[in-house]
């Protein structure tokens, strides 16, 4: 049987502060985690929102170098531009706190002293890169060079943004600080790691086992990582951003951000809370809901419980309902592209339209795969079916009463077999809506919802009341009540999803409140009520604004093209002789397999003629394993070999890179011996 809480603890992921939120942040996470504390509200439970502001880390401090600012600087403006997007988005925080706060810095700083101090971590020392000129080692995203893949400059020491390589700095060829520009030197440092593999037999039943009714893709994403083995993890960096390790003798060393800002949603608790913030973190009759993004899967059902578990006080999470990846115009939205929709800019261009945005992103949701936003789908969502279906009814129902009957609820006479049809048709819609949100369906529970403005609409384009108006008023009179009752059960039913609307209804119905409980009843307004005077509630979007929105992503793109071909400009000529000396080859690929945690590389077993090689390639994001498997591709054959993640690579697969960063692998038209030359 399904343990019953006392109170639940919502949490959704903190935005990192160094940029705006964008509708792939709001679709993973903020709107579904909103929508279940509303719900939950309405049910009358005890129910806490967390949220806040992400303010540590590298990213930050590169951006505050750029612009010649403070990272707090930074990390200011941003928690102050996100706070009040969300607000005005009607993301219902019971409080949006920030990690830079003194109040977090205190408990995350007591949260590692007590692990320390119970020997929950391992003490490495290492050779890591070190700026002699700006005397400071450097974060990985500070050493840029040459890309041991691609070849092409201004790679970072984590990745390669050309070709979306994962690396290492010691990979790089001729690495520089981002600082200095001076050539870094490797220097021993010494840092604090979690010993994960430690936690792996309880977590792996924890999750495995105690918790099977996960989302397929969060349970199936902790079972890789429990499968290939968990290792330790540094929880701290050297870096002058963030709260400094407290550990005597660990000067210039801070916590590193995975670490530091989970253990953010309790010090919001704790700065909301001051005296009673304990019982919403460890109390065992407290539920813990994270809402999160797929990227912080881990991070959330493996790293942060295995701290809370080490810590020994604290609840663990009971789930974690993890979205997929929202693409736009089908491309994957990116910030440093610019090809994004930011929360920021709708709420300018679309004044007083939350509620549209968030029933599209609600109806698109990626629960269970990766999905796509197009301005085109949000506008036939608006115009087809909040105006012509939900809103239309509202109106008809609200115009009828005013029209035939003076703004007074009417009274309801003898019901039909059609009108009894229809109202059991509807009187279900709670049970079905409730169980649909409590197992986290929130796409389909406001699918469920927007059913209940359909069955209205057929109900009064069925019965027809304008058509017998002036022969019987008293059947008019019963079909308008039935209507109205549906119009302020779809005032409730709504009420999570989309709350501007549901509250413009209640009052033009003159509802003074919004009881959960009343859903599906047939009496929510009285016979004699009065009505407010009829609004749209919703309005159609013209094609002029869409466009302009269409035209807006179309310049970015441009900009886009533009700026990476100024970047990767035609390089110098070269001797015809050198070009001859490159050996490309047409090979067969026989297999094709992802890199164990290697997000980015996919390792191939190639036919090319006179034997097998293997040849690893960092286009995991842009390739399913499977779809090359039989398919010939160009690669380098001479090559030095080099290793990879342990797997001795024997040469380059070649490939085109487009405007948008993504890769196309170089095939040759027509089907050809595996090891013919490429001339």
């Amino acid at each position: 049987m399904e343990k019953q809480f006392k109170r639940t603890t919502v949490t959704s992921a903190l935005p990192y502060a160094n940029g705006p939120v964008h509708i792939g942040h709001l679709a993973g996470v903020y709107i579904p985690a909103d929508i279940y504390t509303r719900y939950l509200r309405l049910k009358k439970h005890d129910v806490l929102f967390i949220g806040g502001s992400d303010e540590h880390g590298v990213p930050i401090t590169i951006r505050a170098k750029k612009e010649g600012v403070t990272p707090q600087d930074i990390v200011d403006r941003y928690h102050t531009l996100i706070k009040d997007s969300f607000e005005e988005f009607g993301i219902s925080f019971d409080t949006y706190g920030r990690t830079s706060s003194q109040v977090h810095h205190k408990l995350a700083s007591d949260f590692f002293r007590k692990l320390y101090e119970k020997g929950e971590f391992l003490e490495k020392t290492t050779l890591q890169y070190y700026d002699e000129e700006a005397k400071t080692f450097l974060a990985d995203r500070y050493i840029t060079g040459e890309c041991p893949r691609c070849h092409s400059e201004g790679a970072y020491g984590d990745q390669c943004e050309k070709c979306g390589s994962t690396l290492s700095p010691e990979e790089l060829i001729n690495p520089k600080s981002a600082i200095s520009g001076s050539k870094p030197v490797q220097k021993e440092t010494t840092h604090w790691y979690l010993p994960l593999d430690k936690h792996e037999n309880w977590l792996r039943q924890w999750i495995l086992e105690d918790h099977k009714e996960w989302r397929p893709n969060v349970y199936g994403q902790c079972k890789s990582w429990l499968d290939m083995g968990l290792q330790p993890r540094a929880v701290s960096r050297d870096l002058d951003w963030g709260i400094p390790v407290p550990v005597e003798g660990a000067e210039g060393k801070v916590l590193y951000v995975w670490f530091d800002a989970p253990i953010g949603y309790i010090s919001n608790t704790k700065e909301l809370l001051p005296d009673t913030w304990e019982k919403w973190w460890k109390d065992p009759e407290t539920r813990l809901v994270h809402f999160i993004g797929k990227d912080n899967i881990v991070f959330h059902c493996i790293v942060f419980p295995a701290m809370l578990k080490a810590e020994g006080s604290y609840i663990l999470p009971d789930n974690v309902p993890s979205n997929e990846f929202l693409n736009l115009e089908g491309d994957k939205i990116s910030t440093s592209r610019n090809w994004a929709v930011w929360l920021h800019e709708y709420l300018q261009d679309f004044p007083g339209k939350q509620d549209v945005l968030r029933y599209v992103l609600t109806a698109n949701a990626p629960e269970t795969k990766d999905n796509d936003f197009t301005w085109k789908d949000f506008q036939a969502r608006n115009n087809n079916e909040l105006v012509a279906v939900y809103g239309n009814f509202v109106n008809r129902a609200l115009v009828l009463t005013h029209k035939y009957f003076g703004g007074i609820v009417p009274t309801c006479g003898t019901l039909s077999a059609y009108d009894e049809e229809t109202l059991q048709e509807f009187s279900a819609v709670k049970t079905e809506v409730e169980r649909l949100l409590e197992h986290y369906k929130f796409r389909d529970a406001q699918k469920e919802a927007m059913n209940l403005a359909r069955i209205g609409n057929k109900y009064l384009a069925d019965t027809e009341p304008w058509k017998i108006a002036k022969t019987d008023l008293p059947r008019v009179a019963t079909i308008l009540n039935i209507a109205l009752q549906l119009v302020a059960n779809l005032s409730i039913a709504f009420e999570p999803f989309l709350p501007f609307s549901s509250a413009k209804l209640r009052k033009m119905l003159n509802m003074p409140t919004c009881d959960w409980e009343l859903l599906g009843s047939t009496t929510l307004l009285k016979e004699g009520d009065k009505l407010n005077p009829a609004e749209l509630l919703f309005e159609k979007i013209e094609d002029a604004a869409i466009e302009a929105q269409v035209q807006k992503l179309l310049d970015t793109k441009k900009a886009n093209e533009e700026a990476n071909y100024k970047a990767n400009p035609i390089r110098e000529n070269i001797a015809f002789d050198d070009f001859l000396k490159l050996d490309i080859r047409v090979g067969t690929v026989l297999d094709c397999q992802k890199v164990p945690k290697a997000d980015k590389l996919l390792q191939f077993r190639i036919e090319d003629g006179l034997e097998q090689r293997t040849i690893v390639s960092g286009i995991a994001q842009h390739y399913a394993p499977e779809d090359l498997i039989g398919k010939q591709v160009c690669f380098i054959a001479n090559l030095p070999p080099r290793t990879l993640k342990g797997i001795t690579s024997e040469g380059m697969i070649l490939s085109a890179e487009n405007a948008d960063g993504k890769l196309s692998v170089i095939m040759p038209e027509k089907a050809v011996k595996p090891g013919s030359e490429v001339k």
